[in-house]
């Protein structure tokens, strides 16, 4: 689809421009800590993988052609996203941009993190149409690091009057502000719209395999409005159905 081919060169470009400063030592990101530097270049590489993988896993034709490759690059996804989000959680809460940055960089890795473990468990256990929607968000999560840089530099003109009116003149005090609003804005409007998106999606059902023997079925549409239909048993084919959107994708 156009989308995610557009998405993929965003991701693309935005790497190319972001991820050679901390692999060189140029970064401008003030350590807080002894381990800071080797903790956030790893954090900054796991997390350029998952990203990079976030999107093979969220593209629909690759997705739906291609098994192999969605499954594969779901393990990269996870075995990347879980530390990833673990050490975001270290580096978060000892940012040097402030108290209000550091509680959405927190709360953003422990939401990414539990998102990321759901959705493993959930195609695990062959919840399928739980698994995506998880991923979705987890998915979502790993590529607001993107809309953060967006909203930084929009906020910081916006908001520029504050600075004398409300700071005081403070220009640290200013800089913690922007940075934290942009932090929450970063990934709050992103993960709230794409919820909004999976509430809106209609309840349809497809056919999938449910184990190697193929002799189960059962209905697991999701969760939709705070509910879930479920059944099981035998059937002709011995599948499993799952929840299906109008545009074929569970």
């Amino acid at each position: 689809m156009r989308w995610a081919a557009a998405l993929a060169v965003v991701v693309g470009g935005f790497l190319a421009y972001s991820l050679p400063p901390y692999l060189t030592g140029g970064t401008r990101v003030p350590a807080t800590f002894a381990w800071h530097y080797p903790l956030l270049v790893g954090h900054v590489a796991l997390g350029s993988i998952a990203t990079v993988a976030a999107v093979v896993q969220i593209w629909p034709g690759l997705r739906a052609r291609h098994r192999v490759l969605h499954r594969r690059s779901g393990r990269v996804y996870v075995v990347t996203a879980v530390p990833a989000a673990l050490s975001a959680v270290v580096i978060g809460a000892l940012t040097p941009f402030g108290p209000l940055l550091a509680v959405s960089n927190v709360v953003l890795a422990v939401l990414w993190l539990w998102f990321t473990v759901a959705g493993y468990r959930a195609i695990r256990s062959g919840r399928v149409s739980d698994h995506r929607r998880h991923m979705v968000r987890s998915a979502t999560l790993a590529l607001s690091i993107i809309t953060n840089r967006i909203w930084a530099p929009v906020l910081f003109m916006m908001c520029y009057p504050l600075r004398d009116s409300i700071f005081g003149g403070n220009e640290e005090h200013y800089l913690w502000f922007v940075a934290g609003l942009g932090g929450w804005l970063g990934w709050l409007v992103p993960l709230t719209a794409v919820q909004w998106w999976l509430n809106r999606r209609p309840v349809n059902c497809i056919v999938v395999n449910s184990s190697a023997r193929g002799d189960e079925t059962g209905v697991d549409c999701g969760p939709r409005s705070g509910q879930r239909r479920r059944a099981s048993g035998r059937g002709r084919y011995g599948n499993r159905i799952q929840r299906q959107d109008r545009t074929g994708h569970p």
